[in-house]
């Protein structure tokens, strides 16, 4: 039963501590704000940056500036929701340094207005495009119902900020995205993008490519936030499984002495009792002994066996909603620790929920998006006094042989395996790939260990500062269109959220013991980015295709290098890792990172934290789909053997020793085939 089990983190990042995410210069300015205000001259910018890390502050400096010295009339920020309006209340700037404050008049905090979205506020906002007044707080949903009524002409020469911007997408059904189309088009504002997701979109792009390279992107990561905090040390990221009903196994995973955030399944799931009410009340009953209500805040209060009294707040109950709300938004909730113990939520507490303390994000069932993983752990990863250690924990339902919705479960498995693989990415420090040649020489700014830097080897060094590794690989492509470039830099975990998410992929590299890894590495990936950048050439493709790639098993190894001393139990310190790994292959090259499957540690992971018989089914029901070459896969592979023919000056033989390139031979020959048989145009 998976109830005796323990939860096996998938990774567990330590991080060094040093307080420079924390700590402001002269004009009170954290490092991720300087770096923004750096490019506050720009037009377009795409501000990417971890929860917590201060994008409201940023883009309060970076609207001032625009306001004073850039010639732009107004500044209208733009929120998903009208709680997140608050982030944008008034702030005394020029008490930590700055040149001026920071001043929303009440009237045009449209956030706290009475009436909907497209009704007073719209005319508020109009009034406001006609005044001399200079910013304006709304939603997405207001400003769009303003765009609607009053043209994108009547924005002329101001300053769009669209905070949460991973809201917005290039699909012809939203609106938001439409309409900042139309002004990139128009190109008379200024527009600043703020995202704390990796993923915008999940499925769709954000932007069509020909805007979003006029963006000029600030990005701060996971690593250079949590690494620069002054308190939290540690990170723990990791799934758990369960059988028969969640609430019988929850103490297995849930340490009541810890702050927690459990946010319990959508009734539609199938984690879902049906009954979210009778769920909670079962919570409250595991935990203790029910006390009653706390008549100033509605919290419920359970003492526990130790003699402790919880005070837990049911964001579930709509009859209580509105008091838990309001209490959670007192100021105890920032400056007491003790003030409120674990929150119990459905659709809230996600995004824009600010609760320092919270040590753990406990979430039953999967999360169709990763963006709405990524703000869930966003909630932990707060640096708070005595708060040393955080974890995201994905509760989920082990697949049941006598239940007909096996599918589903094992979706959802391979769903939470991903989501897991993405956030070790993400964690994980910022990857500079370079080629290995005999002209390599040391960049500036980077620390090549004690040895300093080899020119007869492939070197790591490392920049604390900016957070970055750089790593020579030999081989390498090297990008060489601007955009492919950018991809390189920028957005590398896109590609990976793509590649993760392939289902044929993420199956194959689990559960496929004859798997070739090239299939993946080289097929799959190059498939995946052919389609997601088709207007790059051939030779940039390759080149984004081997930087995701290697930054994808550079992590995966390194997890497996420190997993596989402890047994998974220990500490997995990922940093440590990479360093590692880069270092006992002192000649890291191209076709050894292709070599490796991307997926074979996440096996390893998933066997200690599955129960065997449900390993099998699953496997099981995977296996039961493989299938022979498509054409499409073919034609792919047959130009991988044409490029090995070329290389080696010989075709690649169906005899070979070598799997790859026998499988070269197989696709090369089925290619034909399908050719001869009229199957491509």
């Amino acid at each position: 039963m998976s109830g005796k089990k323990k939860p096996v983190p998938s990774v567990s990042v330590k991080y060094a501590r040093h307080g420079a995410s924390t700590k402001a210069n002269v004009l009170g300015m954290r490092p991720m704000q300087e770096r923004a205000y750096e490019k506050r001259g720009e037009q377009y910018l795409l501000i990417k940056s971890p929860p917590a890390s201060g994008k409201s502050r940023a883009l309060m400096f970076i609207a001032l500036d625009k306001l004073e010295n850039q010639g732009i009339k107004q500044a209208i920020i733009v929120v998903p929701e009208k709680s997140i309006g608050s982030s944008f209340n008034n702030e005394l700037l020029s008490h930590y340094g700055f040149w001026a404050d920071w001043q929303v008049e009440p009237k045009w905090n449209l956030c706290n207005a009475p009436g909907n979205d497209n009704g007073g506020k719209v005319k508020s906002l109009g009034a406001f495009l006609e005044s001399s007044d200079k910013v304006l707080v709304c939603t997405h949903a207001t400003f769009r119902f303003a765009v609607d009524t009053y043209g994108v002409e009547a924005f002329d020469n101001r300053l769009i900020a669209v905070d949460e911007f991973h809201h917005v997408s290039a699909n012809p059904d939203n609106k938001l995205g439409q309409h900042l189309g139309q002004f990139i088009e128009r190109d008379k504002t200024h527009i600043v993008a703020m995202t704390g997701s990796y993923f915008r979109g999940d499925a769709e792009a954000v932007l069509a490519p020909q805007d979003e390279s006029k963006f000029d992107t600030v990005t701060y990561t996971y690593y250079e936030q949590l690494n620069g905090y002054e308190y939290l040390k540690q990170l723990d990221i990791g799934y758990f499984f369960y059988s028969d009903s969640y609430v019988d196994d929850i103490l297995n995973v849930l340490d009541p002495a810890q702050k927690t955030i459990i946010h319990i399944p959508n009734v539609n799931s199938r984690e879902s009792t049906k009954d979210k009410i009778k769920e909670v009340e079962h919570i409250l009953g595991e935990l203790g002994d029910w006390q009653g209500a706390d008549p100033m805040t509605g919290f419920q209060l359970v003492k526990c066996l130790d003699g402790r009294v919880l005070r837990i707040a049911d964001l579930v109950d709509p009859t209580s909603q509105g008091k838990i709300q309001e209490s959670l938004r007192a100021v105890d909730m920032k400056t007491d620790r003790n003030y409120v113990d674990i929150i119990i939520a459905l659709g809230m507490a996600k995004e824009g929920f600010d609760w320092i303390w919270c040590e753990h994000a406990l979430t039953v069932g999967y999360r169709a998006s990763l963006t709405e993983i990524v703000q869930i752990i966003g909630r932990a990863t707060r640096d708070a006094p005595g708060k040393t250690n955080a974890r995201f924990t994905n509760l989920i339902a082990e697949p049941d042989a006598v239940e007909g919705a096996v599918t589903e479960a094992v979706n959802d498995t391979l769903k939470a395996i991903a989501a897991s693989l993405l956030m070790e990415q993400v964690l994980a420090p910022r990857f500079e790939f370079k080629p290995k040649n005999p002209e390599s020489g040391p960049t500036t700014g980077f620390d090549y260990g004690d040895g300093g830097y080899d020119p007869d080897s492939c070197n790591i060094g490392v920049n604390e500062q900016t957070g970055t590794y750089q790593i020579e690989i030999k081989g390498l492509t090297e990008p060489k269109s601007k955009e492919a470039a950018r991809i390189c830099q920028e957005d590398l975990n896109e590609v990976i959220a793509a590649f993760v998410q392939d289902k044929p992929a993420l199956e194959r590299g689990l559960f496929d013991e004859e798997l070739i890894p090239e299939e993946l590495t080289q097929v799959r990936m190059g498939k995946i980015i052919k389609e997601k950048y088709p207007e790059l050439d051939a030779e940039d493709q390759e080149a984004v295709r081997q930087h995701a790639i290697a930054a994808l098993n550079l992590t995966q190894q390194a997890k497996q290098l420190v997993t596989g001393e402890n047994d998974g139990t220990l500490n997995t310190a990922l940093i440590d890792g990479v360093r590692r790994f880069a270092m006992d292959v002192r000649d890291l090259d191209i076709d050894l990172i292709d070599r490796i499957n991307p997926f074979g540690e996440a096996y390893a992971i998933l066997a200690k934290a599955m129960s065997e018989d449900s390993l099998k089914q699953v496997a099981a029901a995977i296996s039961a789909k493989r299938t022979s070459i498509t054409p499409e896969d073919a034609k792919v592979i047959a130009k991988r053997a044409a490029e090995f023919k070329r290389e080696r000056e010989r075709l690649p033989s169906l005899t070979s020793s070598d799997a790859w390139e026998k499988h070269l031979a197989e696709g090369a020959a089925a290619f034909m085939r399908f050719r001869a048989e009229g199957r491509y145009e």
